[in-house]
C-alpha cells in the first residue's frame, strides 16, 4: 500500500511538474514565434512595398495584382531623369538639359535581393496562401491617386499559435487582425507594424 501511495504521489508531482513547465514555456514560445513571423512578415511586405514603388515609376501607378507587377518587373525598364548643366545655350534659360535614362528593373529588383517567384506568398503559411492584394486609383482630395494596400490576417502565418486563447500572453494579439501597409482608401504606404 505504502508503494502505491508513492507512486501515485510520484505521478502527481511529475503532473505537476510538467504543467508548470509548460505554463511557463507556453508564453515564451509564443512571444518568440509571434516576433519571427512577424519580422519574416513584415520583411515580405516591404518587399512588395519596393517593388510596388518601382513599378509605380515605370507605369505611374501601383499594379492592381501580382501577376502585372511581376511581369512588369522581369519585363520593363525604369526610367531614371538626368540634369546636365548647359551654360553654352543662351536660349535656355534654367541653363540645365534634362535627359532620361532607362534601366532594367529586374536587375534593380535583383539587386535589392527581392525575389519575384515567392514575392506574393506569405512566410509560415500553409502552402500556396498568398497576401491580400488591392490596387487602385481614386480621389482623394479633388486629385486622381493611385493607392495600394498589401496585407494578410495573423491566423494565416501563426501556425498552432493563430487560436484567440494566446491573447491571454499579448493584450494586443488578434489573429483576425491585418498586418499590412498601405491603404486604400487614402495615399498612404506606411506598414501598420512599423
Amino acid at each position: 500500500m505504502k508503494y502505491i501511495i508513492n507512486l501515485i504521489l510520484l505521478a502527481a508531482i511529475v503532473v505537476a511538474g510538467y504543467l508548470l513547465y509548460s505554463g511557463i514555456n507556453e508564453p515564451i514560445a509564443f512571444n518568440a514565434q509571434k516576433e519571427s513571423r512577424k519580422n519574416a512578415v513584415a520583411d515580405r511586405l516591404i518587399e512588395i512595398r519596393e517593388s510596388q514603388e518601382i513599378y509605380r515609376a515605370i507605369t505611374g501607378e501601383f499594379a492592381h495584382n501580382f501577376d502585372t507587377l511581376i511581369q512588369v518587373l522581369k519585363t520593363d525598364s525604369i526610367p531614371f531623369v538626368q540634369v546636365f548643366e548647359d551654360p553654352d545655350d543662351p536660349t535656355n534659360e534654367d541653363k540645365y538639359v534634362y535627359k532620361t535614362l532607362y534601366s532594367n528593373a529586374l536587375d534593380s529588383v535583383n539587386a535589392m535581393g527581392i525575389k519575384l517567384d515567392s514575392l506574393k506568398y506569405v512566410p509560415f503559411a500553409k502552402s500556396g496562401v498568398t497576401f491580400d492584394f488591392y490596387g487602385d486609383t481614386m480621389t482623394y482630395q479633388k486629385t486622381i491617386v493611385s493607392v495600394t494596400e498589401v496585407g494578410t490576417r495573423w491566423k494565416n502565418f501563426m501556425g498552432k499559435y493563430a487560436d484567440p486563447r494566446f491573447r491571454k500572453y499579448d493584450q494586443s494579439y488578434d489573429p483576425e487582425r491585418m498586418i499590412k501597409f498601405g491603404d486604400k482608401n487614402s495615399p498612404n504606404l506606411s506598414g501598420n507594424w512599423e
